[in-house]
């Protein structure tokens, strides 16, 4: 019995001793792949930005504001685009959790009359091949005469956006109408925050480094990427 004992003993001190270096390693790996991790998830949204916002010579990522539209609980992330000193559109960094497998996360950029130049798709777990091509279909022209192209929409004459089954405008996605919905959601939340920016009046050279309501502090600016020009 005392054998027993003994041996049963010394089992929890290794199986204790294995978790303890386990966690260890663990903990390594996160810390070294962390720093990686968020510098790339940087470098995408420095990148998003050029591509779906008017050519611009300041550094919207470091001017970054946050903003709550209203009637939400989850402020968004705005990237104001700046030509000599002048606004030029913002990126608005937008979000769904209507998808298929729940979060879709979009940059869309607005011009500063209101025009939607372009968008990028973040993260998103939509189907492949069904759900998946939101980048694909959405820059496209469409076959039906419907909305299909996201480039170029005057969302002051087209928004909110709907696709055609709920009466809408736009062409869904062949078998994947959900996917669809949640994109438009995402890209109407953001054009709900551009409207509310240019009511407020935020977004000009001289108050670019405040938010709303959300948040009255600019994040901060240290280790950001250099100025991004496009």
């Amino acid at each position: 019995m005392e054998k027993l004992s003994s041996t049963l003993r010394n089992m929890l001190l290794s199986l204790t001793g294995i978790c303890i270096i386990v966690s260890g390693i663990l903990a390594l790996v996160n810390k070294v792949t962390k720093a990686p991790i968020e510098e790339a998830q940087v470098k995408a949204k420095v990148e998003a930005i050029s591509a779906v916002t008017p050519k611009f010579d300041n550094n919207p990522f470091a001017e970054r504001l946050r903003f709550l539209p209203e009637g939400e609980s989850d402020s968004l992330t705005v990237y104001p685009a700046k030509k000599g000193g002048q606004l030029v559109g913002f990126a608005i960094e937008s979000y769904t959790l209507k998808g298929f497998s729940g979060l879709i996360s979009v940059m869309v950029g607005f011009d500063a009359s209101g025009k939607l130049v372009d968008f990028s798709v973040l993260q998103h777990a939509e189907s492949p091949g069904l759900g998946s091509l939101i980048p694909e279909w959405f820059h496209q022209k469409s076959q039906t005469g419907g909305i299909r192209d996201m480039r170029g929409l005057d969302m002051k004459a087209v928004s909110p956006l709907s696709v055609s089954k709920d009466g809408g405008k736009v062409d869904a996605i062949t078998a994947a109408t959900i996917s669809s919905r949640a994109f438009l959601d995402a890209v109407n939340r953001a054009w709900s925050v551009f409207t509310s920016l240019q009511a407020q009046g935020l977004g000009t050279s001289s108050e670019s480094g405040q938010s709303s309501t959300a948040s009255s502090t600019p994040p901060s600016t240290d280790s950001l990427p250099s100025s991004p020009t496009h």
